[in-house]
């Protein structure tokens, strides 16, 4: 969990940059963690390239750079915003001022094709990454030491963090503000993207199946007809006994087959699904109300205070109570954003 820091100070968020650097990435990151005017500014963001100065990108128009390297001094986290050529060669003293930043305590994380820069600084060994999908065989053929996952959004360590690709970026970005700064904060800021304010890190990116042709070739959305339908049924009855039988019964489906497509579509299964959102719900009541655990515990469905408190610090890494000190309007505005 992150310390609250002083109402003056904002988390410092630098985003080294690289020629040809790709906008989209950039703009995750910037999106995120830039200026929204309805939600009170939480971080300052800073971008920097090796050399300061006119920077071309992939889609032909420059990026003015005024910072250096040194930028990585002052940074509390460091993004990594793609790298091209993927797994091409990264300047020493670009390295050593990733390693340095990383031994100093800022947090170090790439959105797509950065992972290759972080394996290189060494900073993925012997640990879980991610990148595109397109990348990922050869991210793991390049580092054998890093044990690579294809198939999620991102991968979060606490001081390191990767991405798949482009937009699992906001994903991941998202999920550092949640971490930071609670999941309410989270949400304004995602509601000021016009985006669904949370996607956990196990979901499953998009990619092309491969060679699918033919009959029983799946759609994008994983096969069969949209669930979305009933994961909105279901996130307005938490409380109720949400069985996978109750919720294939809504859905028109055998448990089986709605397990199965389930599976297909959102990333995982049903009930790991249905209790990360009941560990969301819990923690924006922990941050926005006074209610008792118990009474949290049965609004959102998980029965009693000590179910609440077992499912939360397995999910979130600490207490109801921590959390809602943490994290709870009045100490919120308070204290301010957390640091790393």
């Amino acid at each position: 969990m992150s310390t609250p820091l002083p109402a003056s100070r904002r988390h410092h968020v630098v985003a080294l940059l690289n020629d040809p650097q790709t906008p989209f990435e950039l703009a995750c990151a910037a999106e995120v963690f830039g200026v929204h005017p309805e939600v009170p500014a939480r971080y300052a963001f800073e971008i920097c390239a090796r050399r300061p100065g006119p920077l071309p990108t992939t889609t032909g128009y420059p990026l003015l750079v005024e910072s250096g390297l040194d930028a990585l001094r002052r940074a509390d986290t460091v993004v990594v915003p793609g790298w091209q050529p993927p797994g091409g060669p990264v300047p020493d003293d670009v390295l050593d001022a990733l390693r340095a930043a990383h031994r100093r305590g800022a947090r170090v994380v790439s959105i797509c094709t950065g992972a290759f820069v972080l394996a290189r600084a060494g900073l993925l060994d012997g640990r879980r990454a991610t990148t595109h999908w397109r990348r990922t065989g050869q991210l793991a053929a390049a580092f054998p030491e890093v044990s690579v996952a294809e198939d999620v959004l991102y991968v979060d360590h606490g001081d390191v963090a990767t991405s798949a690709g482009s937009g699992a970026g906001i994903d991941l970005c998202l999920h550092l503000v949640r971490s930071d700064l609670g999941s309410s904060y989270a949400a304004q800021v995602a509601r000021s993207m016009v985006l669904p304010p949370h996607r956990d890190g196990s979901q499953l990116p998009y990619a092309p199946p491969p060679a699918a042709t033919g009959p029983g070739t799946h759609t994008a959305t994983g096969g069969g007809t949209s669930l979305a339908p009933v994961l909105e049924w279901a996130l307005t009855r938490l409380a109720a006994d949400l069985s996978v039988g109750r919720l294939a019964a809504y859905a028109g489906l055998s448990p089986r087959t709605f397990a199965r497509r389930f599976v297909r579509q959102v990333g995982v299964s049903p009930g790991q699904w249905l209790l990360q959102q009941r560990i969301d719900a819990a923690r924006s009541l922990l941050e926005r109300t006074d209610l008792p655990v118990e009474t949290v515990a049965a609004r959102v469905g998980l029965s009693s205070a000590v179910n609440l408190r077992r499912r939360f610090r397995t999910a979130v890494g600490t207490t109801p109570g921590a959390y809602r000190r943490l994290f709870g309007e009045a100490a919120t505005t308070a204290n301010g954003p957390a640091g790393h």
